[in-house]
Protein backbone atom coordinates (compact mmCIF):
# COMPACT_ATOMS: atom_id res chain seq x y z
CA UNK A 1 0.00 0.00 0.00
CA UNK A 2 1.38 3.40 -0.99
CA UNK A 3 1.87 6.20 1.50
CA UNK A 4 -0.75 8.31 -0.32
CA UNK A 5 -3.32 5.53 -0.06
CA UNK A 6 -2.58 4.96 3.62
CA UNK A 7 -2.92 8.70 4.27
CA UNK A 8 -6.26 8.81 2.46
CA UNK A 9 -7.65 5.87 4.45
CA UNK A 10 -6.39 7.44 7.68
CA UNK A 11 -8.08 10.74 6.88
CA UNK A 12 -11.33 9.01 6.05
CA UNK A 13 -11.17 7.05 9.33
CA UNK A 14 -10.52 10.21 11.32
CA UNK A 15 -13.42 11.95 9.61
CA UNK A 16 -15.75 9.06 10.38
CA UNK A 17 -14.59 8.97 14.02
CA UNK A 18 -15.13 12.72 14.39
CA UNK A 19 -18.61 12.34 12.98
CA UNK A 20 -19.34 9.53 15.42
CA UNK A 21 -18.17 11.61 18.38
CA UNK A 22 -20.22 14.60 17.25
CA UNK A 23 -23.26 12.36 16.82
CA UNK A 24 -22.76 10.91 20.32
CA UNK A 25 -22.42 14.38 21.81
CA UNK A 26 -25.64 15.42 20.09
CA UNK A 27 -27.50 12.22 20.98
CA UNK A 28 -29.57 14.09 23.57
CA UNK A 29 -30.76 17.65 23.83
CA UNK A 30 -33.52 18.89 26.12
CA UNK A 31 -36.86 19.34 24.41
CA UNK A 32 -38.48 21.31 27.23
CA UNK A 33 -37.49 23.36 30.32
CA UNK A 34 -35.30 21.44 32.77
CA UNK A 35 -36.60 20.91 36.29
CA UNK A 36 -33.76 22.12 38.54
CA UNK A 37 -34.55 20.97 42.08
CA UNK A 38 -32.77 22.63 45.02
CA UNK A 39 -32.84 20.49 48.17
CA UNK A 40 -32.70 23.53 50.47
CA UNK A 41 -34.56 26.75 51.18
CA UNK A 42 -34.06 30.15 49.59
CA UNK A 43 -31.08 32.28 50.57
CA UNK A 44 -28.76 29.45 51.63
CA UNK A 45 -25.56 28.27 50.00
CA UNK A 46 -27.24 25.65 47.81
CA UNK A 47 -29.85 28.13 46.61
CA UNK A 48 -27.28 30.80 45.78
CA UNK A 49 -25.12 28.26 43.97
CA UNK A 50 -28.01 26.90 41.92
CA UNK A 51 -29.20 30.31 40.83
CA UNK A 52 -25.69 31.35 39.87
CA UNK A 53 -25.34 28.23 37.73
CA UNK A 54 -28.69 28.99 36.11
CA UNK A 55 -27.47 32.52 35.35
CA UNK A 56 -24.19 31.23 33.87
CA UNK A 57 -26.05 28.79 31.61
CA UNK A 58 -28.21 31.64 30.33
CA UNK A 59 -25.36 34.15 30.04
CA UNK A 60 -23.11 31.75 28.12
CA UNK A 61 -26.03 30.30 26.11
CA UNK A 62 -24.97 26.78 27.12
CA UNK A 63 -28.37 25.07 26.88
CA UNK A 64 -31.17 25.20 24.33
CA UNK A 65 -33.71 24.98 27.14
CA UNK A 66 -33.77 26.92 30.44
CA UNK A 67 -33.08 25.57 33.91
CA UNK A 68 -36.09 26.19 36.17
CA UNK A 69 -35.05 26.27 39.87
CA UNK A 70 -37.50 24.95 42.46
CA UNK A 71 -36.74 24.98 46.20
CA UNK A 72 -37.79 21.81 48.04
CA UNK A 73 -36.41 22.00 51.56
CA UNK A 74 -38.93 19.96 53.53
CA UNK A 75 -37.77 17.10 55.73
CA UNK A 76 -34.06 17.99 55.53
CA UNK A 77 -34.09 17.37 51.79
CA UNK A 78 -36.57 14.46 51.86
CA UNK A 79 -39.05 16.47 49.79
CA UNK A 80 -36.43 17.03 47.08
CA UNK A 81 -35.22 13.43 47.10
CA UNK A 82 -38.76 12.09 46.73
CA UNK A 83 -39.52 14.55 43.93
CA UNK A 84 -36.39 13.55 42.01
CA UNK A 85 -36.92 9.84 42.64
CA UNK A 86 -40.49 10.09 41.34
CA UNK A 87 -39.69 12.29 38.34
CA UNK A 88 -41.89 11.40 35.39
CA UNK A 89 -39.16 12.57 33.00
CA UNK A 90 -35.71 11.74 34.45
CA UNK A 91 -33.96 13.15 31.38
CA UNK A 92 -35.31 16.61 32.22
CA UNK A 93 -34.84 16.48 36.01
CA UNK A 94 -31.65 17.45 37.84
CA UNK A 95 -30.99 18.41 41.45
CA UNK A 96 -28.52 20.45 43.47
CA UNK A 97 -27.41 18.50 46.54
CA UNK A 98 -26.00 19.00 50.01
CA UNK A 99 -24.76 16.33 52.40
CA UNK A 100 -28.40 15.61 53.21
CA UNK A 101 -28.14 13.70 49.93
CA UNK A 102 -26.30 11.14 52.12
CA UNK A 103 -27.74 11.69 55.59
CA UNK A 104 -31.49 11.90 54.91
CA UNK A 105 -31.76 8.46 53.23
CA UNK A 106 -29.74 7.02 56.12
CA UNK A 107 -31.97 8.63 58.75
CA UNK A 108 -35.22 7.95 56.93
CA UNK A 109 -35.01 4.46 55.39
CA UNK A 110 -38.79 4.53 54.93
CA UNK A 111 -38.25 6.94 52.05
CA UNK A 112 -36.68 4.04 50.13
CA UNK A 113 -34.24 6.44 48.50
CA UNK A 114 -30.88 5.09 47.33
CA UNK A 115 -28.34 7.88 46.88
CA UNK A 116 -26.27 5.66 44.59
CA UNK A 117 -29.21 5.38 42.16
CA UNK A 118 -28.90 9.03 41.11
CA UNK A 119 -27.00 10.00 37.97
CA UNK A 120 -23.51 11.44 38.74
CA UNK A 121 -23.65 14.66 36.72
CA UNK A 122 -20.92 16.65 38.46
CA UNK A 123 -19.52 17.80 41.78
CA UNK A 124 -19.00 21.54 41.47
CA UNK A 125 -17.21 22.11 44.79
CA UNK A 126 -16.98 21.27 48.45
CA UNK A 127 -18.26 23.99 50.76
CA UNK A 128 -16.72 24.88 54.11
CA UNK A 129 -18.04 25.65 57.59
CA UNK A 130 -17.14 28.20 60.25
CA UNK A 131 -18.43 28.75 63.77
CA UNK A 132 -20.16 32.16 64.02
CA UNK A 133 -21.38 34.38 66.86
CA UNK A 134 -22.76 37.91 67.00
CA UNK A 135 -20.23 40.68 67.62
CA UNK A 136 -22.21 41.88 70.65
CA UNK A 137 -21.59 38.57 72.41
CA UNK A 138 -18.10 39.85 73.13
CA UNK A 139 -16.70 36.46 72.13
CA UNK A 140 -13.65 36.65 69.88
CA UNK A 141 -11.95 33.27 70.39
CA UNK A 142 -12.94 29.61 70.37
CA UNK A 143 -11.83 29.30 73.98
CA UNK A 144 -14.19 32.08 75.04
CA UNK A 145 -16.98 30.40 73.09
CA UNK A 146 -16.41 27.10 74.92
CA UNK A 147 -16.37 28.82 78.30
CA UNK A 148 -19.57 30.77 77.66
CA UNK A 149 -21.49 27.96 75.96
CA UNK A 150 -20.54 25.50 78.71
CA UNK A 151 -21.72 27.93 81.40
CA UNK A 152 -25.05 28.45 79.60
CA UNK A 153 -25.72 24.72 79.12
CA UNK A 154 -28.84 24.08 77.08
CA UNK A 155 -29.59 27.76 77.28
CA UNK A 156 -27.04 28.26 74.52
CA UNK A 157 -28.79 27.87 71.15
CA UNK A 158 -27.11 26.82 67.92
CA UNK A 159 -29.05 27.20 64.70
CA UNK A 160 -28.60 25.14 61.56
CA UNK A 161 -30.13 23.87 58.35
CA UNK A 162 -32.27 20.81 59.00
CA UNK A 163 -32.38 18.08 61.62
CA UNK A 164 -29.40 15.69 61.70
CA UNK A 165 -27.97 17.69 58.81
CA UNK A 166 -24.43 18.95 58.29
CA UNK A 167 -24.90 21.72 60.86
CA UNK A 168 -26.44 19.28 63.33
CA UNK A 169 -23.50 16.90 62.86
CA UNK A 170 -21.00 19.64 63.70
CA UNK A 171 -23.09 20.73 66.69
CA UNK A 172 -23.19 17.15 67.96
CA UNK A 173 -19.42 16.93 67.58
CA UNK A 174 -18.89 20.10 69.63
CA UNK A 175 -21.34 18.95 72.31
CA UNK A 176 -19.85 15.48 72.53
CA UNK A 177 -16.20 16.46 72.52
CA UNK A 178 -16.18 19.65 74.57
CA UNK A 179 -18.69 18.91 77.31
CA UNK A 180 -21.33 21.27 75.90
CA UNK A 181 -25.12 20.93 76.02
CA UNK A 182 -26.09 23.37 73.28
CA UNK A 183 -29.65 23.24 72.05
CA UNK A 184 -29.92 22.82 68.28
CA UNK A 185 -32.76 24.45 66.33
CA UNK A 186 -33.22 23.49 62.64
CA UNK A 187 -34.24 25.95 59.93
CA UNK A 188 -35.11 25.42 56.27
CA UNK A 189 -32.09 27.26 54.89
CA UNK A 190 -28.69 28.63 55.83
CA UNK A 191 -29.73 32.14 54.87
CA UNK A 192 -32.44 32.12 57.54
CA UNK A 193 -29.94 30.83 60.11
CA UNK A 194 -27.47 33.62 59.41
CA UNK A 195 -30.25 36.20 59.71
CA UNK A 196 -31.22 34.79 63.09
CA UNK A 197 -27.64 35.08 64.39
CA UNK A 198 -27.32 38.60 62.99
CA UNK A 199 -30.65 39.46 64.64
CA UNK A 200 -29.50 37.97 67.98
CA UNK A 201 -32.24 35.34 67.95
CA UNK A 202 -29.59 32.60 67.96
CA UNK A 203 -26.35 32.45 69.93
CA UNK A 204 -24.29 30.79 67.21
CA UNK A 205 -24.27 28.95 63.90
CA UNK A 206 -21.92 27.00 61.66
CA UNK A 207 -22.90 28.77 58.45
CA UNK A 208 -21.03 28.37 55.18
CA UNK A 209 -19.05 31.49 54.18
CA UNK A 210 -21.50 32.37 51.38
CA UNK A 211 -24.44 32.38 53.81
CA UNK A 212 -22.87 34.65 56.45
CA UNK A 213 -20.62 36.78 54.26
CA UNK A 214 -22.89 39.83 54.14
CA UNK A 215 -23.26 39.91 57.91
CA UNK A 216 -19.52 39.33 58.31
CA UNK A 217 -18.71 42.25 56.02
CA UNK A 218 -21.15 44.46 57.94
CA UNK A 219 -19.42 43.47 61.16
CA UNK A 220 -22.47 41.81 62.74
CA UNK A 221 -21.14 38.23 62.72
CA UNK A 222 -17.74 37.04 63.93
CA UNK A 223 -16.07 33.79 62.79
CA UNK A 224 -14.25 31.91 65.55
CA UNK A 225 -12.95 28.71 64.01
CA UNK A 226 -12.99 26.92 60.64
CA UNK A 227 -13.82 23.22 60.28
CA UNK A 228 -11.23 22.75 57.53
CA UNK A 229 -7.79 21.19 57.25
CA UNK A 230 -6.11 24.52 56.55
CA UNK A 231 -7.04 28.16 57.12
CA UNK A 232 -9.34 29.64 54.51
CA UNK A 233 -7.77 32.36 52.34
CA UNK A 234 -10.82 34.56 52.88
CA UNK A 235 -10.39 34.29 56.66
CA UNK A 236 -6.62 34.12 57.21
CA UNK A 237 -6.88 35.12 60.87
CA UNK A 238 -9.43 32.45 61.74
CA UNK A 239 -7.79 29.27 63.10
CA UNK A 240 -8.94 25.78 62.19
CA UNK A 241 -10.40 23.47 64.81
CA UNK A 242 -7.38 21.23 64.24
CA UNK A 243 -5.13 24.09 65.33
CA UNK A 244 -7.16 24.16 68.53
CA UNK A 245 -6.57 20.46 69.13
CA UNK A 246 -9.75 19.06 67.60
CA UNK A 247 -9.28 16.09 65.25
CA UNK A 248 -12.19 17.04 63.01
CA UNK A 249 -12.83 18.69 59.67
CA UNK A 250 -16.03 18.65 57.64
CA UNK A 251 -17.03 19.64 54.12
CA UNK A 252 -20.29 19.80 52.20
CA UNK A 253 -20.82 18.36 48.76
CA UNK A 254 -22.03 20.92 46.23
CA UNK A 255 -23.04 18.70 43.33
CA UNK A 256 -25.58 18.33 40.56
CA UNK A 257 -27.21 14.93 40.15
CA UNK A 258 -29.68 13.50 37.68
CA UNK A 259 -32.90 11.75 38.61
CA UNK A 260 -32.76 7.95 38.93
CA UNK A 261 -33.43 6.43 35.54
CA UNK A 262 -31.73 9.21 33.57
CA UNK A 263 -30.46 7.90 30.23
CA UNK A 264 -26.74 7.67 29.51
CA UNK A 265 -27.10 10.20 26.70
CA UNK A 266 -28.82 12.72 28.96
CA UNK A 267 -26.18 12.18 31.65
CA UNK A 268 -23.45 12.88 29.09
CA UNK A 269 -25.26 16.07 28.07
CA UNK A 270 -25.60 17.42 31.60
CA UNK A 271 -22.06 16.44 32.57
CA UNK A 272 -20.78 18.39 29.57
CA UNK A 273 -23.08 21.30 30.44
CA UNK A 274 -21.91 21.61 34.04
CA UNK A 275 -18.27 21.04 33.19
CA UNK A 276 -18.61 24.19 31.06
CA UNK A 277 -20.31 26.00 33.94
CA UNK A 278 -17.47 24.91 36.23
CA UNK A 279 -14.84 26.21 33.77
CA UNK A 280 -16.55 29.59 33.39
CA UNK A 281 -14.91 32.72 34.78
CA UNK A 282 -18.02 33.50 36.84
CA UNK A 283 -17.99 30.13 38.60
CA UNK A 284 -14.27 30.22 39.30
CA UNK A 285 -14.63 33.72 40.72
CA UNK A 286 -17.53 32.56 42.89
CA UNK A 287 -15.50 29.61 44.19
CA UNK A 288 -12.71 31.94 45.24
CA UNK A 289 -14.97 34.55 46.85
CA UNK A 290 -17.02 31.99 48.79
CA UNK A 291 -14.11 29.82 49.96
CA UNK A 292 -15.30 26.81 47.99
CA UNK A 293 -12.84 23.98 47.48
CA UNK A 294 -12.41 20.92 45.26
CA UNK A 295 -12.18 20.20 41.54
CA UNK A 296 -14.90 19.10 39.12
CA UNK A 297 -15.76 15.41 39.52
CA UNK A 298 -18.19 13.27 37.51
CA UNK A 299 -19.04 9.74 36.43
CA UNK A 300 -17.62 6.76 38.30
CA UNK A 301 -15.18 8.98 40.19
CA UNK A 302 -18.13 10.89 41.66
CA UNK A 303 -19.98 7.68 42.56
CA UNK A 304 -16.86 6.42 44.33
CA UNK A 305 -16.79 9.70 46.26
CA UNK A 306 -20.44 9.19 47.22
CA UNK A 307 -19.67 5.72 48.56
CA UNK A 308 -16.92 7.11 50.80
CA UNK A 309 -19.24 9.86 52.04
CA UNK A 310 -22.10 7.43 52.75
CA UNK A 311 -19.75 5.22 54.77
CA UNK A 312 -18.41 8.22 56.70
CA UNK A 313 -21.84 9.65 57.45
CA UNK A 314 -23.11 6.23 58.52
CA UNK A 315 -20.33 6.15 61.12
CA UNK A 316 -21.00 9.75 62.21
CA UNK A 317 -24.75 9.25 62.60
CA UNK A 318 -24.28 5.99 64.49
CA UNK A 319 -21.80 7.65 66.85
CA UNK A 320 -24.29 10.45 67.59
CA UNK A 321 -27.17 8.02 68.09
CA UNK A 322 -29.12 9.40 65.11
CA UNK A 323 -29.25 5.92 63.56
CA UNK A 324 -28.61 2.42 64.88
Amino acid sequence: MTFTKRLFIGLVGATVMTGMLSSAAAAFEPTKPIDFIIMAGKGGGADKMARLMQAIVEKENLSNRPLVPTNKSGGSGAEALIAAKGATDPDHTIMVTLNSFFTTPLRQPGLEVDSMAFAPVGRMAEDTFLLWVHKDSGITTFEQFLETAKADGNGWVMGGTGKNSEDNIITDYLNGNYGLEMKYIPYKGGGAVAKQVAGKQLNSSVNNPSEALGFYESGDMVPLVAFTDERLPMFPDVPTLKEKGGDFSYFMQRAVVGAPGMSDDALAYYTDLFSKVYASADWQQYKTKKSLMGEFMSGQELKDYWKVQIDRHTAILKASGAIK
